[in-house]
């Protein structure tokens, strides 16, 4: 065929078209690629619509929680490798299961949710962040006892919750532990977030603690609940309802989630090995005879997976042969996050582990789990099944 002048103008065009479509569809794809990468964050603004939460003075904690979580969320808009998930962003009511639902389904790495104290004693004041776990402490359990007791404006409670009346203290202290795989990503994130609050706000710090929340319960991801103030408090409460003080607490919070990020999934947003972590190399360590408190002395690598029964955190050290163990022997400790945790046993198996975990549960370690160690180093029990 003869290409006239005209028609090799067509190709030319015909072919530039073409290069320009594919151009055009492979900038479709990389942003959607990028996307599915992010950091993502669940942001849980607690109680909404018919459930005000703490209201005192006038000022509703379901509005200071949702206030507050929109503006990390607004923060985290400058980030483009994190991705914001809200529970709600209006005043709408959503049931706590609900709010587990949606952390699951979009597969997060992260869930936080955001509350506000209240108190019979209006002296009390400062910030908290909550993990996971069992508590017999009564202050404790009171506070647990408060944010689970908004399943009581759902319907057939009793049914989705498997019976849990959270009016009920033996009730509260009986909820099993669904999460124990993730509390120690969780306890970093809520030691991050209490020293912004105290570092950099100089906000009272109540202190990292444990109990058995519903929503921390059911969600499949390192999770963590805070609490700004007390809205029982005059001076918690004029600060959290102030633009200043939420804008203050949204960095502080937004800050915190950067370290953590930072901390387990580097710069990136894939979770970067147990040896790329910037923390000293978690080793098992096991204290001398000796009654006095004495430099600690690593113990010997295991070679092969060793189970064994995690039963206390502690910020300061504690004799392995204190009456704190109820009596339990061997005790050995770990040191990670800046924290000393505390272990009973050692087991080769699931099966003989478990026969120790509830040994220490009768000794009075309700809320203790099973941890496992390779090489000398903690791991997953989704690791240590892989190795065995």
């Amino acid at each position: 065929m003869m290409i006239t002048k005209q028609n090799s103008s067509k190709l030319f065009l015909n072919k530039t078209s073409l290069i320009a479509f594919c151009c055009f569809l492979l900038v479709g794809f990389f942003p959607l690629s990028h996307a599915q990468n992010k950091f993502k964050i669940v942001l849980d603004a607690g109680h909404g619509g018919q459930d005000a939460g703490a209201s005192y003075y006038g000022v509703k904690e379901k509005d200071i929680a949702l206030s507050v979580a929109l503006k990390v969320g607004e923060i985290f808009r400058n980030h483009p490798d994190i991705e914001v998930v809200f529970t709600r962003k209006t005043d709408v009511f959503v049931e706590l299961h609900e709010r587990a639902r949606i952390a699951n389904k979009s597969k997060a790495n992260l869930f936080l949710s955001i509350h506000c104290n209240g108190a019979e004693n209006k002296t009390a004041h400062g910030t908290e962040t909550w993990v996971l776990g069992l508590s017999k402490n009564a202050s404790n359990l009171e506070v647990v006892k408060k944010e689970n007791a908004v399943i009581t404006y759902e319907s057939d409670y009793k049914i989705k919750y498997q019976g849990y009346d959270p009016r009920s203290l033996e009730s509260t202290i009986g909820i099993p532990l669904l999460q124990e795989e993730f509390i120690d990503q969780s306890i970093s994130l809520a030691s991050k977030i209490q020293k912004k609050y105290t570092n950099e706000l100089k906000l009272f710090n109540r202190g990292v603690k444990q109990g058995p929340f519903l929503v921390l319960n059911q969600t499949a991801m390192p999770s963590v609940l805070t609490e700004l103030g007390f809205m029982s408090n005059r001076e918690d409460n004029d600060y959290m309802n102030s633009e200043k003080g939420q804008r203050e607490l949204a960095e502080a919070i937004s800050e915190a989630v950067i370290l953590y990020k930072k901390e387990y999934y580097g710069m990136g947003n894939v979770p970067v090995s147990k040896e790329e972590i910037k923390e000293k190399p978690v080793e098992v360590v096991q204290e001398t005879p000796d009654k006095k408190m004495e430099e600690e002395k690593a113990k010997p690598v295991v070679q092969s997976v060793v189970f064994k029964i995690q039963i206390k955190a502690s910020d300061k050290k504690i004799n392995t042969n204190s009456s704190d163990f109820n009596g339990l022997q061997p005790i050995d400790f770990f040191q990670e996050g800046g924290w000393y945790k505390y272990t009973f046993g050692e087991a080769a198996n699931l099966n003989e582990a478990k026969d120790l975990q509830n040994k220490a549960k009768k000794a009075g370690f309700s809320d203790c789990f099973i941890v496992a160690f390779y090489q000398g180093k903690k791991i997953t029990l989704t690791e240590a099944q892989k190795l065995l």
